[in-house]
């Protein structure tokens, strides 16, 4: 398998929400920007107080509105909140206390704001820091610690004649706060370019908002640090409309922080030729910084530079010089160990299993493969934030169920890898017992308790072979037949190997497949059995493979479903339902089509949405669709089922649960969600009339669904004594090979028409 570092989560799309914050951001911005513009002569109590004031409130509870939504509501972000708020305190009291300037001794209450803003902020960066770097400290410090010097050594040449003029003032604590502030702007900035340096991902693309307004900030400070000390500076000028850009771009940051936008951008990240993985900026900043402290050096043999300026350019520069073979190392360590849970990574596991592999000492050893079981679905219903926090959970626990001498990585995604040294199969097959044993304990997760599986392929060596990558391969093959049949875990055999052949083959063709529309839909009819008539059908779909002829659905959909084609396919399915709705719907044929959908499919945050629209486009009403869905989906996550269930309703689409009673389950979940139909699976319908326990269930089932006033649906009716035996219990809907089998669409309206007929000539009309 190709080296690479771990993948990049995909930039997420601009949504109505994201519409609504920035236009929020351009209210504040305009409200600001309108007063300067319309500011005229003097003091204006409207553009220069009310109008202000309640832009940044608007903003500031806009924020406040973006935290309480957020799902994970991190330190960081609460911190970056609240620096909002005290910069929107401080702003009310300049404006309604215009003549406060404190004391002597102490500032005045807009200025105590001010500072706190900074201070704020700086520990919302620390807070962010610490969270991103994993405990990878000493890499990360040399080569922040030189950007952060660079910068630093250009901001203090240009403080440099407001401070010379400040320290030959007379003391005053306007003229000291003057300094202070464009002070630790250019501190937060240069912090700011030390992050950048790290070869560590901390800001995504949103961080460039933070900086261009703090730089803002910066600008607008170090001009009123130099006008103040000549001559007060009135409201309404140029300087409160970079004051108010760079409070607009600081919110908007925090929104987006709040909301989790902060994925790095695919382009910013690179690769050695050497698999080790990279930011731009983190090369960048660096030889940034460095060559902002020679140009400083530079400056100062051709004029007057403050002392404090060469002394930090120099630092700059004896950090950079610092042996490259010293900080390679440094960086080697580095790329060696995964970003988010700490463990070594794939390079690390390539390197360290390979130097065992080839010692002469080397004795028998075991390489596992482990891979969470349905983890894509905690991410698409929980988000990214709270699989990121499942998987160092998870990491945690595997480490400490192994033992001295024992390797860990993380491959990358819900994937690890386990070398055991000195191990045969009984020890192997013990180990992945235990790491089993101990992810299956519970995990909470926002409030959610979530049982997490593990699927672990093991390859043996010298016995399946004595080179990583043969025994890799070999181990991911054992996982994928250990995830394919359910059985937790396998030692890989030579069967493994025409099994993943296959397996590959058919994701591949299935991916030609959904592009080149080879599946089609069959459509089996159901019965109403009070009024004898075909209210609706069940569309169950069929591969028309080019060579193989037509498959069935147990042929090919568990290899969507763990390749990640399953959210494709489904729509794929209810583009052809519902395109053949609307054929029927011309033709006069009034059917509602049955749709089954995967518990994966309705964990896709997008498919209430997808389904509403697909609806609207053919002009159908909701009623036209009916979704079965499983027991298992409405158990597992109820409040997500109840949403994603009433928002299907609302938009007149039909429910129905399938294969009904065959679950371990809790029945309280008829009575909270919206649910039009209970199908009975075809096991106890089959066997009802030899079997009485059968036939009582069936009956029970029945009159449960009916005094929950719902329709029953029985399945698998193959016997016309079957279905006289429904009809005797009551039974709204049967549907089996006795009434028909699964046909194409033109096939069901020959039945349909024959049906008809017959129906009319039993009644004496032809």
């Amino acid at each position: 398998m190709k080296l690479a570092s771990t993948p990049v989560r995909p930039a997420p799309r601009f949504s109505r929400s994201d519409g609504v914050i920035v236009a929020g951001v351009a209210v504040v911005l305009l409200a600001n920007l309108i007063g300067l513009i319309f500011h005229g002569g003097g003091y204006n109590p409207v553009v220069d107080g009310s109008l202000p004031i309640f832009s940044d409130w608007a903003a500031t509870v806009l924020v406040w509105l973006a935290v309480q939504r957020s799902p994970s509501r991190r330190l960081h972000v609460v911190l970056a909140a609240a620096a909002v708020t005290s910069l929107t305190v401080s702003d009310t009291a300049y404006r309604v206390f215009p003549g406060d300037t404190g004391s002597a001794f102490g500032p005045s209450l807009a200025d105590a704001g001010y500072l706190s803003f900074y201070l704020l902020l700086m520990g919302a960066l620390t807070v962010l820091v610490r969270e991103s770097l994993c405990g990878q400290a000493w890499p990360v410090l040399l080569t922040s610690t030189v950007g952060a010097l660079g910068a630093t050594s250009v901001l203090a040449v240009l403080l440099g004649p407001a401070l010379e003029s400040a320290l030959a003032a007379p003391f005053s604590m306007p003229i000291l706060l003057s300094i202070a502030f464009p002070v630790l702007d250019l501190l937060l900035v240069a912090a700011l370019a030390g992050i950048a340096a790290t070869p560590v991902r901390v800001l995504g693309r949103s961080g460039l908002l933070l900086v261009v307004g703090l730089i803002l900030f910066a600008t607008a400070d170090v001009v009123y640090a130099q006008q103040v000390q000549v001559q007060s500076v009135a409201m309404g000028t140029a300087l409160n409309g970079a004051w108010a850009i760079g409070f607009a771009l600081i919110v908007l940051w925090v929104l987006l922080a709040a909301r989790g936008r902060e994925q790095p951008n695919r382009s910013s990240v690179a690769t050695l030729a050497d698999g080790t993985a990279y930011t731009v900026s983190a090369v960048a900043a660096p030889l940034i910084a460095t060559a902002a402290g020679l140009a400083v050096l530079l400056l100062a043999s051709q004029t007057h530079v403050s002392t404090l300026a060469v002394a930090l350019a120099g630092a700059t520069l004896a950090l950079a010089a610092i042996p490259l073979a010293f900080r390679q190392r440094m960086l080697n360590s580095l790329s060696r160990t995964d970003e988010l849970t700490g463990l070594p990574n794939r390079r690390a596991l390539a390197m360290d299993v390979s130097s065992r592999l080839r010692a002469a000492d080397a004795r028998p050893s075991a390489l596992l493969v482990l891979d969470l079981d349905r983890f894509k679905e905690v991410n698409d219903s929980l988000g990214h934030e709270a699989g990121d926090r499942l998987i160092g959970r998870i990491s945690a626990r595997l480490t400490g169920a192994l033992r001295a001498g024992d390797l860990l990585a993380r491959l990358g995604g819900d994937e690890f890898a386990v070398h055991l040294h000195h191990a045969d199969d009984k020890r192997a097959t013990a180990m992945a017992r235990r790491l089993r044993a101990v992810t299956a304990r519970p995990i909470v997760i926002d409030g959610l308790s979530l049982e997490v599986g593990l699927s672990i392929g093991i390859a043996l060596s010298p016995e399946h072979g004595s080179d990583l990558s043969g025994l890799l391969r070999k181990a991911e093959m054992a996982m994928y037949s250990a995830k394919s049949s359910r059985v937790g875990q396998r030692i890989y055999s030579a069967g493994d190997d025409s099994n993943d052949e296959a397996r590959l083959r058919t994701l591949h063709e299935l991916r030609i497949a959904l592009a080149e529309n080879q599946l089609v839909l069959h459509y089996q009819p159901k019965v109403d059995l009070p009024r004898d008539s075909v209210p609706g059908v069940e569309a169950l779909v069929r591969w028309n493979h080019p060579t193989r002829g037509l498959l069935f659905p147990n042929e090919f959909l568990e290899v969507a479903e763990h390749g990640g084609l399953m959210r494709t396919l489904t729509r794929v399915v209810l583009e052809l339902a519902l395109d053949q709705a609307v054929l029927w719907q011309d033709q006069g044929r009034v059917l509602t089509v049955a749709v089954n959908l995967s518990s994966r499919s309705l964990l896709d945050y997008q498919l209430v949405n997808v389904v509403t629209r697909m609806l609207a486009d053919r002009e159908l009403p909701g009623s036209a669709l009916m979704l079965e869905v499983t027991e298992e989906f409405l158990l597992v996550d109820r409040d997500r089922a109840r949403n994603v269930l009433l928002r299907l309703r609302a938009a007149g689409v039909l429910i129905a649960v399938d294969d009904f009673g065959t679950g371990y389950s809790s029945l309280a979940y008829l009575r909270d969600l919206p649910i039009d139909e209970l199908k009975l699976d075809q096991s106890f319908v089959i066997p009802m009339l030899d079997d009485d326990r059968a036939s009582a269930l069936v009956a029970s089932s029945i009159n449960l669904g009916h005094s929950l006033d719902l329709r029953i649906v029985a399945e698998g009716v193959e016997t016309a004594e079957v279905l006289d035996q429904l009809v005797r219990f009551g039974c709204d809907v049967a549907q089996g090979y006795y009434l028909s089998r699964p046909v194409p669409a033109a096939e069901l309206e020959r039945w349909l028409d024959d049906r008809a007929a017959a129906g009319l000539v039993a009644a004496g009309i032809e």
